[in-house]
């Protein structure tokens, strides 16, 4: 009969042991990280098959895709770092909601007490002079604390949840705005070598009218000045777009040589789709203020602090803890049924923590209705932009046009030999000015219309649905792994 309590006491002990979780070490080598992110290209099997199946084109034998703003937000969304980053922020806020929901553990206590009788026949004959015995303790959580528990929880994990939506925003923005940097870069320097062009045909006709003496030195000073001034301007070119190139590499995160030989399309930045009218009112304005998921991660984070409130506040009152035990007492069974709380609330009504989560509920109101200040301005500010770049855009189109037409008349004087060389080269160059300074507004009108994607978080310049964000698994090779 011995034995057996002895068996059953070390049962208590083992059984629990039999269902743990064990380490399993998972060291990161920072070499093979290194040569993972930089063996990443747009040529990535794993790349193509999200593409396909974000495109709906799975399962088709098609060319490769067309490296356009769609589906570079693709690849930026299968390898950047910051969605791997939210992905891992999303599953500790689920594994949140299981530490939540989980029941307290019981407790399990063994008292045991050796001694001998003070009066002769005090213990039963044959027994051991001994009390010993466990006690398991259960606490009962009260007036719905698991549940409050479990609803803060979730909150957060929604949170999270819309938090990764945010990051794929970001993500898109920053290859867009990269994007954009790029394809500004290379007009200018198309616009900008023409205008070189031409001012070196200049020069070379003045240079020989200063050696028959029908220039000035001033003019011919002054022509070789304003071809210095442009040749600076288009070395600072080719690097402001050598350096937009590492920013579109940084922004898809990937190096920058997994760009070379890749052809990139910029339609949607040639021919943006027109522009919905008053984007800054309305509907767009409206889903904008409480659809944002910035917006939504915010009215989860109140939820929660909700929640938190109402946990602190079911935290006023005790616990129950229900304690079954059995005694092994000098040769007497007894068996124990302890009733207790885990506090007792006459010092304090847990009035600290019920006021730091009142504060933590109004800091979140706060920060809710900061966010919606914040897309208001941001909303005006982009469409207020637009306007603006939109009226240069015009007033530079009118400019081009008339010095466009006076080129013209130029050039058909020049066909009749009413005017020279440098005549026509010199309307020329200023049509190639006017040009420039018209893309400079077209760049700014671009600009405002990306601005006004991040601030209504609507897709402007490739309308249509917006892309499902790739698994975790999708996202983090493992060490070592090839992407070609």
């Amino acid at each position: 009969m011995r034995s057996r309590r002895v068996f059953l006491i070390a049962a208590c002990f083992v059984t629990p042991l039999m269902g743990c979780a064990s380490y399993k070490p998972a060291p990161i080598s920072p070499t093979e990280s290194a040569l993972s992110l930089d063996n990443r290209n747009l040529d990535n099997p794993g790349l193509q098959k999200f593409i396909d199946a974000e495109l709906g084109d799975a399962g088709k034998d098609d060319p490769a895709p067309t490296w356009d703003l769609s589906t570079l937000t693709l690849a930026a969304l299968y390898y950047h770092p910051d969605i791997a980053i939210a992905h891992a922020k999303l599953a500790s806020a689920e594994a949140g909601v299981i530490t939540a929901r989980q029941r307290p553990n019981p407790g399990l206590s063994i008292a045991g007490a050796f001694g001998q009788a003070a009066v002769a026949g005090a213990i039963t004959p044959g027994a051991v002079a001994m009390t010993v015995g466990p006690t398991i303790d259960f606490l009962i959580e009260t007036f719905g604390k698991r549940e409050d528990r479990t609803v803060q929880s979730q909150h957060l994990a929604d949170a999270a949840r819309w938090d990764l939506a945010t990051a794929g925003w970001q993500v898109r923005a920053r290859v867009r705005t990269a994007l954009l940097d790029l394809w500004a870069a290379q007009q200018r320097l198309a616009l900008t070598h023409r205008q070189l062009d031409l001012q070196d045909e200049l020069v070379r006709f003045l240079d020989q009218r200063f050696a028959v003496g029908e220039a000035s030195s001033v003019d011919v000073m002054l022509a070789r000045v304003a071809r210095a001034q442009i040749t600076l301007s288009l070395h600072n070119l080719e690097q402001t777009e050598a350096m937009a190139r590492v920013q579109l590499a940084t922004a898809l995160g990937v190096p920058v040589h997994a760009l070379d030989g890749v052809n990139l399309s910029f339609g949607a930045l040639d021919h943006p789709p027109p522009m919905p009218a008053h984007p800054d009112a309305g509907k767009l304005r409206q889903e904008a203020l409480t659809k944002r998921t910035d917006v939504r991660a915010d009215l989860q984070d109140y939820e929660a602090a909700q929640s938190a409130l109402q946990l602190q506040i079911a935290n006023q009152y005790p616990n129950i803890t229900l304690s079954p035990g059995y005694n092994y007492d000098f040769g007497v069974n007894k068996y124990i049924l302890g009733l207790g709380t885990d506090q007792i609330p006459i010092l304090n009504q847990n009035q600290g923590p019920i006021a730091e989560a009142l504060a933590s509920r109004q800091q979140a109101a706060a920060n809710f209705t900061a966010l919606q200040a914040q897309i208001i301005g941001a909303i005006d500010e982009a469409a207020a932009a637009y306007r603006s770049a939109t009226q240069s855009v015009a007033t530079g189109d009118a400019l081009l046009i008339d010095e466009q037409h006076h080129e013209n008349q130029i050039a058909s004087q020049f066909r009749v030999g009413q005017v020279d060389r440098v005549t026509l080269v010199t309307a020329e160059l200023e049509v190639a000015a006017t040009g420039l300074s018209r893309f400079d507004a077209v760049v700014r009108q671009r600009q405002a219309i990306g601005a006004l994607e991040d601030a209504l978080q609507q897709p402007l310049f490739d309308p249509g649905h917006w892309p499902t964000l790739p698994s975790e698994q999708n996202t983090t090779p493992s060490h070592g792994e090839s992407s070609s």
